[in-house]
């Protein structure tokens, strides 16, 4: 059974991923390997479809594969020529805020507002829906990723 620490933990290793990704970008560092690592180790891919539709794409608005979701993240394989590497923009920090989560058994879905916060210290608000499946070693892996930008109000 899915616990909601569990999840929490998760959430937690995916922002860590993003910012370590970012930080060594930054820094020269081999983020590659950690967008591969951040990929290979959160997300489902492995065990079965993932369900991804990140933010910023719109012309491949939907990434089913290891190839895709990389590309998206740091824009290192052109498997989506539009992508720009949104975990390589300088992120320092990321934080969620669950509106509510749902355990059911081996899975969880959790939605809410997650905060990117830039190098210069501004937040960027963002809409997620994280669907959860518990691997074969008890770890939790993203089997659905939907986010986009909240509306405009007037």
């Amino acid at each position: 059974m899915v616990s909601i620490a569990e999840v929490k933990d998760a959430q937690k290793a995916w922002g860590e991923g993003i910012v370590a990704i970012a930080t060594a970008h930054t820094n020269g560092g081999d983020y590659t390997s950690l967008a591969t690592d951040h990929v290979n180790t959160l997300y489902a891919y492995q065990m079965g479809p993932v369900l991804f539709k990140p933010t910023l794409a719109a012309t491949d608005q939907f990434r089913p594969t290891f190839e895709t979701a990389i590309s998206y993240f740091v824009a290192s394989n052109n498997a989506c020529p539009e992508d720009q590497g949104f975990a390589i923009q300088g992120w320092t920090n990321v934080r969620f805020e669950n509106s509510d989560v749902i355990i059911d058994g081996n899975t969880a879905l959790a939605m809410g507002n997650y905060f990117f916060t830039s190098q210069e210290g501004s937040e960027v608000k963002v809409e997620y829906t994280f669907g959860y499946i518990k691997d074969d070693n008890g770890g939790l892996r993203i089997q659905l990723h939907h986010s986009s930008m909240p509306a405009e109000s007037n």
